[in-house]
């Protein structure tokens, strides 16, 4: 079971909402997002309502305002929980929608796509086991994108905005 609580203002100010489970819709408890506080579980927050959106990835701690998550602003729409998986961890990355081109397999993190796979694009994948986030650019940089377990045949389905992925990482507790 997770908690998170949003702030409207920085350092843990003004009015406030708890949540511990999933929300596609936040507006109506808050109309801006400056400070935060994930009491418990991982959570994945949404710039926009329908988990739809620039995509933050939060763990257990504090963040007394936005940049401290990467935020580019105060608007927070959504959020979902990420459940804690036990077990192993599998996923497969193509070259091509609809899993076409050439195809590798990961187990661990990886902090650059290209230098593991000689691509830079990631057009479909297939996550076959545990939680895992996909990062614009290598190093763990940039835009964040959750994926659960199931497939993705484009990269729109994650929330891309292009098929540009330079690292990947599992959500480990």
């Amino acid at each position: 079971m997770g908690k998170i609580i949003f702030y409207e203002d920085k350092n843990f100010q003004g009015r406030s909402y708890e949540c511990s489970s999933d929300c596609p819709e936040l507006h109506s408890h808050f109309s801006r997002c400056n400070s935060i506080q994930v009491e418990s579980g991982s959570w994945m927050v949404y710039e926009r309502p329908s988990f739809v959106g620039y995509q933050y990835f939060l763990r257990r701690g504090e963040y007394p305002d936005y940049q401290r998550w990467m935020g580019f602003n105060d608007c927070v729409r959504s959020c979902r929980m990420i459940p804690q998986h036990q077990g192993g961890y599998r996923i497969g990355v193509y070259e091509r929608s609809d899993f076409g081109g050439q195809m590798m397999e990961f187990t661990d993190d990886c902090p650059s796509l290209y230098d593991r796979f000689h691509h830079i694009d990631v057009h479909s994948c297939n996550v076959l086991e545990g939680h895992w986030l996909f990062y614009e650019h290598p190093n763990y940089r940039g835009r964040q994108y959750l994926l659960r377990p199931g497939e993705y045949r484009r990269f729109n389905q994650w929330g891309g905005m292009s098929p540009r992925i330079g690292s990947h990482r599992r959500i480990t507790f």
